[in-house]
């Protein structure tokens, strides 16, 4: 049977444990789902368990499930990195050997110069690493009074942008942050330059839904581009646009929440066209995993898994559907950071194979080599198709 469309959900941040050269990353003893159901005394993950997350290598305390309806495994990152830009790409077929560049101390004061310059905003708030939530807690009120955007970073290769919607509307703070995306080029190139509106009065100002990500371009030789170019529909949900600054998309939807995210992901299955829908469910990472909340993070999963039989329900039998993560973000680990991890992998069609191991691949790009042979798109530069070993 011929498969004509591909589900691929990205579960952000849900790591499968450390990986052999965490040590160079400093993440030794990081596992995100194993710590998070063991901090949680379990989760109510039935669907999941059921489609054989337990069996995947590494996640000792979740339940086993002795006959898989999905096929499972792990893949490993080929890439020097631990970020959401990086982690995407390489899954669909871009190999990054070098890290993105990180501003531990500020940006540099000709970078800032220039952003100035450029946007014509009266100067800038904060030019440090910090949380997002706590710096706008310290500066929003010196922020609507001076009308200095809040300019921040973190571990991560990104230059996030905070300002209150009532001083920059959502559309000229995203005028901002695409000025700064052509400043932060070359030796500066950034992965992401991220607006962040807020909104809010003293002691009670929170973040809305207009974040939006302006990501490098990524190389063009990547499945996106492939099927696109081949006349596939590619249509994204939450920040996958964003994350490959929209190249290889055909059409999109951004998104306020990972239920939402679901929602949308569900809509466009609906609409049955073939191609792939890819979706990103940024909550376990930006409102959990960053927040070392695992209570929340826990929360996060069993809702995902509670929507899951809907979306199976809207499969045909021509459908492929793909759970995984980017990267991990151990809500129990010490720091804010992500966390280099092993990523999990559940496979499930109702016209393919099911309870096959898929075992350890040593690339993201097992998934984009595996989708790219489905729609005979061309070879990518890395990965293996997993596609012999699930086909009836």
């Amino acid at each position: 049977m011929k498969l004509r469309r591909v589900i691929w959900i990205i579960l952000d941040s849900v790591g499968a444990g450390e990986m052999p050269d965490a040590d160079r990353f400093g993440d030794v003893g990081s596992n995100t789902l194993e710590h998070v159901w063991k901090e949680n005394g379990g989760l109510n993950i039935p669907n999941m368990i059921k489609l054989g997350l337990g069996n995947i290598s590494g996640l000792d305390s979740i339940d086993k499930c002795e006959s898989p309806a999905g096929n499972f495994g792990k893949l490993a990152e080929m890439s020097n990195g631990k970020d959401t830009t990086i982690g995407h790409w390489e899954m669909t077929g871009i190999y990054s050997p070098s890290k993105f560049p990180t501003y531990p101390n500020g940006f540099p004061e000709d970078v800032i110069d220039e952003f100035i310059k450029k946007t014509g905003v009266p100067g800038v708030l904060a030019n440090c690493t910090a949380s997002g939530t706590e710096i706008i807690k310290k500066l929003g009120v010196e922020h609507i009074k001076t009308k200095k955007p809040i300019v921040y970073t973190s571990a991560d290769s990104v230059f996030q942008i905070a300002c209150h919607e009532d001083v920059y509307p959502v559309e000229e703070l995203y005028r901002i942050c695409r000025c700064a995306r052509e400043i932060l080029q070359g030796g500066n190139a950034v992965a992401r330059v991220i607006a962040r509106p807020f909104v809010g009065t003293d002691g009670n100002f929170t973040r809305t839904s207009n974040r939006r990500d302006f990501s490098l371009k990524p190389d063009s030789n990547n499945l996106l581009v492939k099927m696109k170019e081949a006349g596939h529909n590619v249509m994204a949900v939450g920040k996958i646009e964003d994350i490959f600054a929209g190249c290889g998309i055909t059409d999109a939807v951004h998104t306020k929440d990972n239920m939402d995210g679901v929602d949308k992901t569900i809509d466009y299955m609906k609409q049955d066209k073939e191609g792939l829908i890819f979706t990103n469910l940024v909550e376990f990472d930006s409102a959990w995993g960053h927040r070392r909340d695992y209570k929340g993070y826990g929360k996060g999963l069993e809702d995902f898994d509670a929507r899951l039989p809907e979306i199976i329900d809207n499969m045909s039998e021509e459908d492929l559907l793909i759970i995984n993560a980017d990267h991990g973000c151990d809500p129990t680990f010490k720091g804010t950071d992500h966390t280099r991890e092993y990523i999990p992998l559940l496979v499930y069609g109702k016209g393919i194979k099911s309870g096959c191991s898929l075992g350890t691949g040593d690339t993201f790009a097992n998934i984009g080599q595996t989708i790219s042979e489905i729609f005979d798109v061309g070879k990518l530069s890395i990965g293996n198709s997993f596609l012999g070993k699930i086909k009836m």
